[in-house]
C-alpha cells in the first residue's frame, strides 16, 4: 500500500492498478496512472523506463527489481545503452526492429507478448473480448510458478501459489499477465476480432490485418513483420495444416461454485485427481450413492470451488442430463439436448460426494452472461497443427507467422499440461522472433522452430532441466536433450510461401497405430516359403499350401516347436488326433509365444476358414521372421521378447490364468490334486521351460467351445465374427464391443476381468460377484490380483481400498494355500517397510543435506516412539530444485522471502520431517519445511493422476483405431468371400491388404498390453498407499491400548503390504529384464 502521507496521485493510481481484480479496473487505473505521469500508453519499453523513473517509492521499487532481474538475462541484452539513469532494460535491436501483432489475450498470448516486449519489439495485441470471466482453474508446473513469481505475480495477486497451492484461475492469470504487458508497453486493443491477413498491395508496403469492427486508422494502418496467433483452437491462420486426433467419446463437465472463504471451506482438502483406472472403489461408491458414473474428478480452490470431471454418456442419459442419444457429438451436447437443471443437480451431487458434503450449500458462480458457470464439453478429438511456424512473402515483404497456445496444440485437460506447454511454446516463439530479427535465414529460423516443436509434446516436469531458476528464453536453459538441427532447412521448404496457400484444411488422423509395424507379411508366396523353411526336417510334415497342409495339426505343432523347443518332442505326437494336436499348438502359441488365436482348432482341421488360417500364420511370420533358419529342425528357443512379439501380452495372459487358478483354490474347486504351477516367470526372455506332458499322458483335448468351431460366431451375441473382429478369451471368440462387464458395461481389458462360475457372465474385477461364505473372511478384495513372481508359487494380495480396523476380521486360511511362518517386525522396521518405493530412478543423485539445525531436530524426533502423519511417504524421484517461499499473508510486503529455494532432502531426512510434521506445535516453527512436504505429496499425486489419464486416453484411442480396422477388414473379407469371379491378382491384393490390417491390429493389441502393465503399476502403487495409511493408523496407537483383534488386524495389513511390495518388485524385475533383453537383441549389441 502507498504511504498514508504520500500526496502523489500517481502513487494512488499505481496501487489501484496493482490491486485491481477486474479487467476494466486494470485498464482504467493504468490510464489514470499514465495520465498522472504524462505518458502515452503503449509506447514499448521507453514507456516502462519513464514509469519506472517517476515511480521510485518502495512499493514500486520491489516490482521494478523483479522485472529488471528478468531483463538482465543475456538473451535480452542486444544493446544496453539505456537512456534513462539506472536503466537496466535492453534497448530494441537496431536497425531491424520487429513489429509484432499478437492475436488473443489468453494466458499464452499475453505471455508471448511480454517476451516480445522484453526483446524490444513493438507489440500490438488484439482481443475480441472486453473482459476476463473464465473461472476455470489451471494446474501449474514448478517452472511456471517460478516464472510468474519472477514477473511479480505476488505483487498483483497476493494469494498466488501460497503454501502448497500449484494452480490459479484463468481469470487471475490473465489479469496479472495483462498488468505486466501494460507496464512493458504492449499496445492492447479490446473488442477487435482478427479476420485475416491483408497482403502488401505493392513493393514497399508491409503486411496488415483485416479486423472487425472497423479499427482506428492507427491500428488499420499498422504494418508488421511478425504475427503470433494465440486465438484458440477454433482459429488457425491460413496456410497451416491441422491434424485431428480422435479417441473414444469423452464428455467433460466443468463447474464453479461460489467460494465464500469460510474456515470450513478452507479446511476441505483439494483433489489433485482421482482416476477410475487405479481407484475403482471411489467411483463404485459414488455410483452406489448417487447413480453418477465418472471416469475421473479434480477439485481445486481459487476464486471459486472448481470441479472438472469426465462423465459417461449412458449415465447422463439415464439421469436425464441428456435428452436423446445422438451419434454427432455437437448435437449430443448442444443446448437443445442438455437439460440445465439436471446438469446442475448432477454436478452438485458429484461435488458433494467428492468433498463429503463439507463445502455446505453449494451455490453456482456466474459466468460472463450471468448464468450458472457449468458446462459440458466434448474432448473426444483434439487438434494439433502439423507445423508451428511459416513464412509468407509478397512483393519482397516477408511475414513470420507463429502459433502458440490451443491453436498450436489443444491440451488434454486431465494431464494439466495446457498452460505449461503453452508458456514453453510462447518462449520458443519469442526465441524464433529473436533469431528472425537478428537476420538469420528464414529457412534456418523455421528449421530451429520445428526442431523445438518436436520436443513440446514430450515435455514434463521430470524430463526438463531441474533448476527452474535458470530457465530463460534460450531453449538450452529448458530442454536437456536439445538438438536444434533435428529438422533441416531442406525439410521446411514447404513452410516458405511466396503467396498465401489455401484456407486451413483439417486432416483426420486415423489414430497412430502405436509402435511401427515390424514389416508386412508380404505376399502369400513369401508367407508360404517362410512356413516351409520353419517346418522343414520334421517327420510327417510337408507344407505345400496355406490350407490343407495344416489340417493334421503336425505342421502347426512343428512351427511351435521350432520357436519353443522343449514343449513337446515330435515323437510324442504319434497316435495323437489332429484335433488334439491342433488344439495343443493353438494353446501353446498363445500361452508361450503371445500369438492369440483367431480361429478354432476345428476350423483349422476342417479347413473351413482359410482366410483365418492365413491371418493366424501371418502373425507368426511378422513376429519371428528375423529368426535365423535352422535346417536341422531343432532350433534354439526364441526369446519371448523377440521382434514382433509382446512380452506384455504374455505377462498379462499368464497373470490372468494365475488369477483364475487362485480363485479356483479359494472357492475350493478341484485342481486335479496337483499344486498349480505359477505360470509366469517375470523374466524376459523366459528361462523356465513350460510344462511338458508326462510320458503316456495324452494332450489336453480342446474345449467344447473350440470343438464347436465357434470362431465364426460371437459367444455372446451370436452374430458373425469377421477376422479383424475376433477377440479370444478363455477359448471363446467375441466382438470387442460385446466383451464388456455385465454390470457396468466397461470394456474388459486383458488381465482385468473374470468369468463368474455361477452365472457365466464376464465382469471387471471391481464388479465380480463374491461367494457369500468367502466375502467377509477372505483376504482378497474384488480387485485383488496376484502378480506373478519368479520365486514363490502363490502370494495373496490385499484389497485396493483402505478398510477401517473395525471392519477387519481374521483371515480364513485356505487348505490349498502354502503354509507360512508369521514374521514379527518392530515398529521402526514396519515403518521402513511401509515407506519402500521400488520404482528405480537411474538419474537419482545424492541431494544436498538440509540445514544442520533442522536435521538434528528431525533425528531427535525419530528417537521417540513412532508418530505417523497420515500422508503418503515416497522417496523423492530426484533432486528437484523448486522455489519455496516463506509465505506471508496476502497483504505482506516482505517480497524478499519469495526467492528462497527449498533445500532438497535425502530420503531419511524427509521421512523424519514427515514424522515430525504430526507435532503441529513443533512444525509451526518450521512452516517452509511443512509446505515443502505437502507440495511434494501433491506433486506425486498429480503425477500419478496424469499418468493414469494419459494411459486411459491412449487406451481409448486404441479402441477407436481397432474399430476402424475392424470396419476396413470386414469390407475386405466380404470382398474376398463373395467375389469368387474376381481376377486372382485382385484377390491376392486384397489378401495382402487384409494381412497388413491384421498386423496393425496385432501392434495395437501389443501396445494395449503394455499400457495395462502400467495400469497394474498404478493400482499397486495406490494399494500400497492405502495399506500404508492403514498400517500407520495402527502403529500410532499405544501398544497398551491395542486389543487382540487390533493386533491381528495389524498383522493382516502388514502381510498384505508385504504382498503388494512383492508384486511391485515382480513388475519391476519383469520390466528390467525385458529392457535388457531388448538391448541385447538390438543390432550391434553383440559387438
Amino acid at each position: 500500500m502507498a504511504s498514508p502521507t504520500s500526496t502523489n496521485p500517481a502513487h494512488a493510481h499505481f496501487e489501484s492498478f496493482l490491486q485491481a481484480q477486474l479487467c476494466q479496473d486494470v485498464l482504467s487505473s493504468f490510464q489514470g496512472l499514465c495520465g498522472a505521469l504524462g505518458i502515452e500508453p503503449g509506447g514499448g519499453l521507453p514507456q516502462y523506463h519513464k514509469i519506472k523513473a517517476q515511480l521510485n517509492y518502495w512499493s514500486a521499487k520491489s516490482l521494478w527489481a523483479k522485472l529488471d532481474k528478468r531483463a538482465d538475462q543475456p538473451e535480452y541484452q542486444q544493446g544496453r545503452g539505456g537512456s534513462e539513469e539506472g536503466d537496466r532494460m535492453p534497448c530494441p535491436y537496431c536497425p531491424l526492429c520487429s513489429q509484432c501483432l499478437v492475436v488473443g489475450a489468453g494466458p499464452c498470448g499475453l505471455r508471448a507478448a511480454v517476451e516480445l516486449a522484453l526483446l524490444g519489439a513493438r507489440v500490438v495485441l488484439v482481443e475480441k473480448r472486453t473482459k476476463f470471466s473464465r473461472h476455470n482453474v489451471l494446474h501449474l508446473w514448478p517452472f511456471t510458478i517460478h516464472d510468474l513469481r519472477a514477473l511479480g505475480a505476488k505483487k498483483f495477486y497476493g494469494r498466488f501459489c501460497t503454501g502448497t497451492l500449484d494452480h490459479i484461475s484463468i481469470r487471475q492469470l490473465q489479469l496479472l499477465l495483462l498488468k505486466v504487458a501494460l507496464l512493458l508497453g504492449v499496445e492492447i486493443h479490446w473488442g477487435v476480432t482478427f479476420i485475416g491477413l491483408q497482403p502488401p498491395p505493392k513493393k514497399g508496403c508491409g503486411w496488415r490485418a483485416q479486423l472487425q469492427p472497423s479499427p482506428s486508422p492507427q491500428l488499420a494502418n499498422y504494418e508488421f513483420d511478425v504475427l503470433i496467433s494465440a486465438a484458440g483452437g477454433k482459429f488457425v491462420p491460413e496456410g497451416f495444416t491441422v491434424r485431428e486426433m480422435r479417441g473414444k467419446l469423452a464428455i467433460g463437465i466443468t463447474v464453479n461454485f461460489v467460494n465464500r472463504r469460510t474456515v470450513e471451506e478452507t479446511e476441505v482438502p483439494e483433489i489433485s485427481g482421482v482416476a477410475r483406472i487405479y481407484n475403482q472403489s471411489f467411483f463404485q461408491n459414488l455410483l452406489k450413492a448417487t447413480g453418477i458414473d465418472l471416469e475421473n474428478i479434480v477439485y481445486y480452490k481459487d476464486d471459486t470451488h472448481y470441479f472438472v470431471m469426465t462423465a459417461k454418456k449412458q449415465c447422463l442419459l439415464r439421469l436425464g442430463v441428456l435428452r436423446q442419444d445422438w451419434q454427432d457429438t455437437d448435437r449430443l451436447l448442444g443446448n437443445a439436448n442438455v437439460v440445465p437443471e439436471a446438469l446442475q443437480r448432477f454436478a452438485r451431487a458429484a461435488a458433494d460426494f467428492a468433498t463429503n458434503g463439507k463445502l455446505g450449500k453449494l451455490e453456482f458462480a456466474k459466468d460472463a452472461h450471468g448464468r450458472p458457470d457449468i458446462s459440458a464439453f466434448d474432448f473426444t478429438s483434439m487438434m494439433r497443427a502439423e507445423s508451428s511456424a511459416r513464412v509468407q512473402e509478397k512483393h519482397g515483404a516477408r511475414l513470420l507467422l507463429g502459433l502458440v497456445g490451443d491453436c498450436l496444440v489443444e491440451p488434454f485437460w486431465p494431464l494439466g499440461t495446457g498452460v505449461a506447454r503453452g508458456f514453453l511454446a510462447a518462449f520458443d516463439a519469442a526465441w524464433m522472433v529473436k533469431r528472425w530479427a537478428e537476420g538469420a535465414e528464414p529457412l534456418e529460423v523455421l528449421a530451429e522452430r520445428e526442431s523445438l516443436y518436436q520436443l513440446l509434446s514430450q515435455t514434463s516436469p521430470d524430463n526438463m532441466h531441474r533448476n527452474v531458476a535458470q530457465y530463460g528464453l534460450d531453449p538450452a536453459t529448458r530442454y536437456p536433450n536439445l538438438n536444434l538441427r533435428a529438422v533441416t532447412p531442406n525439410q521446411v521448404r514447404d513452410l516458405y510461401d511466396v503467396v498465401a496457400k489455401e484456407p486451413v484444411r483439417k486432416k483426420s488422423d486415423k489414430i497412430d497405430g502405436g509402435k511401427p509395424a515390424t514389416g508386412s507379411a508380404g505376399t502369400q508366396e513369401e508367407l508360404l516359403r517362410w512356413c516351409q523353411e520353419q517346418t522343414a526336417g520334421y517327420p510327417g510334415v510337408h507344407v505345400t499350401d496355406l490350407s490343407t497342409s495344416w489340417a493334421d495339426g503336425l505342421a502347426l505343432c512343428a512351427l511351435v516347436h521350432r520357436l519353443r523347443p522343449g514343449l513337446l518332442e515330435p515323437s510324442e505326437l504319434q497316435g495323437v488326433g489332429a484335433l488334439e494336436a491342433t488344439a495343443w499348438a493353438l494353446r501353446m502359441a498363445e500361452h508361450e509365444l503371445g500369438i492369440t488365436p483367431v480361429l478354432s482348432a476345428k476350423a483349422v482341421v476342417t479347413g473351413s476358414d482359410p482366410l483365418g488360417l492365413i491371418a493366424y500364420l501371418s502373425h507368426f511370420h511378422s513376429a519371428f521372421k528375423s529368426m535365423p533358419h535352422n535346417p536341422g529342425g531343432l532350433g534354439g528357443s526364441v526369446s519371448q521378447g523377440s521382434q514382433g512379439t509382446s512380452s506384455a501380452v504374455l505377462f498379462l495372459g499368464k497373470l490372468h490364468r494365475t488369477l483364475q487358478r487362485t480363485r479356483a483354490q479359494e472357492n475350493g474347486e478341484d485342481t486335479g490334486g496337483k499344486k498349480p504351477r505359477l505360470e509366469v516367470d517375470a523374466k524376459t526372455p523366459s528361462t523356465e521351460e513350460p510344462p511338458v506332458p508326462e510320458a503316456g499322458e495324452p494332450l489336453t483335448p480342446p474345449s467344447q467351445h473350440q470343438e464347436a468351431g465357434a470362431g465364426d460366431l460371437c459367444a455372446l451375441c451370436g452374430e458373425h465374427l469377421y477376422i479383424l473382429e475376433r477377440l479370444c478369451a478363455d477359448g471363446r471368440f467375441f466382438h470387442r464391443s460385446c466383451f464388456r462387464c455385465h454390470t457396468c458395461e466397461a470394456t474388459l481389458w486383458p488381465g482385468g476381468y473374470e468369468q463368474h462360475p455361477g452365472d457365466g457372465h464376464f465382469y471387471c474385477l471391481q464388479h465380480l460377484p463374491q461367494a457369500g461364505h468367502k466375502e467377509e473372511g477372505s483376504d482378497k478384495g474384488p480387485e485383488s490380483q496376484d502378480l506373478p513372481t519368479p520365486d514363490e508359487n502363490s502370494m495373496p494380495s490385499g484389497p485396493s481400498g483402505a478398510v477401517t480396523p473395525q471392519e477387519r476380521t481374521a483371515p480364513v486360511p485356505s487348505p490349498s494355500q502354502p503354509t507360512r511362518q508369521r514374521i514379527r517386525l518392530s515398529s521402526p522396521e514396519r515403518k521402513q517397510l511401509s515407506s519402500l518405493n521400488l520404482t528405480p530412478d537411474p538419474e537419482l543423485e545424492p541431494p544436498p543435506k538440509p540445514p544442520r539445525s533442522c536435521l538434528a531436530l528431525a533425528r531427535q524426533a525419530l528417537e521417540g516412539s513412532f508418530v505417523g502423519w497420515g500422508m503418503p511417504v515416497r522417496s523423492p524421484q530426484g533432486p528437484v530444485a523448486m522455489e519455496e517461499e516463506e509465505e506471508q499473508s496476502p497483504s505482506s510486503s516482505e517480497e524478499e522471502t519469495e526467492e528462497e529455494e527449498a533445500v532438497a532432502l535425502d530420503s531419511h531426512t524427509e521421512q523424519a520431517l514427515q514424522i515430525l510434521a504430526k507435532n503441529s506445535g513443533t512444525m509451526d516453527k518450521y512452516p517452509t519445511w511443512r509446505r515443502t512436504l505437502l507440495r511434494r505429496a501433491r506433486e506425486e499425486e498429480m503425477k500419478r493422476f496424469c499418468k493414469a489419464q494419459a494411459v486411459q486416453r491412449r487406451l481409448n484411442e486404441i479402441e477407436t483405431a481397432l474399430r476402424e480396422l475392424e470396419a476396413e477388414g470386414m469390407k475386405l473379407e466380404l470382398a474376398l468371400r463373395s467375389q469368387s469371379r474376381s481376377p486372382e491378382q485382385q484377390k491376392a491384393l486384397w489378401v495382402e491388404q487384409l494381412l497388413q490390417l491384421v498386423q496393425k491390429k496385432n501392434s495395437l493389441v501389443a501396445e494395449e498390453a503394455e499400457l495395462m502393465i502400467t495400469v497394474q503399476e498404478l493400482k499397486l502403487e495406490d494399494k500400497q498407499w492405502q495399506l500404508d495409511q492403514e498400517l500407520r493408523g495402527y502403529m500410532n496407537r499405544e501398544e497398551t491400548l491395542k486389543t487382540p483383534a487390533d493386533r491381528q488386524a495389524e498383522d493382516q495389513v502388514l502381510r498384505k503390504l508385504l504382498d503388494v511390495v512383492n508384486q511391485r518388485d515382480a513388475l519391476i524385475r519383469f520390466q528390467e529384464e525385458r529392457r535388457l533383453s531388448e538391448l541385447a537383441s538390438e543390432p550391434g549389441a553383440q559387438g
